[in-house]
């Protein structure tokens, strides 16, 4: 006896050419489109970094990191080499983990946890941006600016001098860690107003915290991308 199987028209929709078959990832919709921007957004910053260390090992004189960031500003003019920018790395690490902190509180629909560790990510967010101003406004003091280098450029050299090679590494210093200081402040406004969907329940109510963990790649890409300002800028 032959059996037949009714096909319902959902099941018959979801068979057809056109209804896209079966998600290959596993994957929501938003979150794969964060890892595409984050995945533009690191061919900018690659191709920046590129043409720093384009020019900078193009040259046998280039400004000596130890002794261009050598302050602390309003407590060491010199003698502190790569301390502040110590500081400021660990302040922007520590964020990480506060964020990682609010997504795990966020998978447990922990309203109040998540809320605090979001609090706490903003803070080191400022933190580091205050720090990255007092780092610009010192240099500038110092004579390095977009268009400008130092009078006396002796101090800042391995070698010989050259005004040329030190205006190319300030116009790039600046352009790099302005672009990624710009990406900061952009996370603080995100985070900022993500903040304020979790103290009004928003993702209590939808069930899910998935936002938050959005912002959370976001806010580590950053952190990651600063990893390699640091290495091409302050140490190689």
């Amino acid at each position: 006896m032959s059996t037949s199987t009714t096909v319902s028209p959902i099941d018959e929709v979801k068979t057809t050419p056109w209804a896209g078959g079966r998600a290959p990832f596993s994957v929501e919709y938003g979150k794969m489109m964060m890892w595409f921007f984050l995945l533009s957004d690191a061919f900018t910053f690659s191709s920046l970094l590129i043409a720093y260390g384009a020019l900078r090992f193009s040259s046998n004189v280039w400004p000596a990191p130890d002794l261009v960031f050598q302050s602390v500003p309003g407590m060491y003019e010199n003698g502190a080499p790569l301390v502040f920018v110590g500081i400021m790395t660990f302040i922007l690490i520590v964020s990480s983990v506060t964020m990682v902190l609010a997504v795990e509180a966020g998978h447990r629909n922990s309203r109040k946890e998540a809320a605090g560790w979001m609090v706490a990510t903003i803070i080191f967010g400022l933190m580091f941006l205050g720090c990255q101003a007092l780092e610009w406004s010192h240099l500038h003091h110092d004579g390095f600016w977009w268009g400008s280098t130092p009078k006396d450029l002796q101090e800042y050299f391995h070698g010989a001098t050259s005004r040329t090679y030190a205006q190319q590494f300030a116009n790039l210093f600046f352009t790099i860690t302005g672009f990624h200081g710009f990406h900061v402040f952009s996370g603080v406004v995100i985070n900022f107003i993500i903040l304020i969907n979790v103290l009004k329940g928003t993702y209590e109510k939808r069930g899910s915290y998935l936002m938050v963990e959005k912002v959370g790649l976001y806010w580590h890409f950053v952190d990651l991308v600063w990893v390699f300002v640091f290495t091409f800028f302050y140490l190689v």
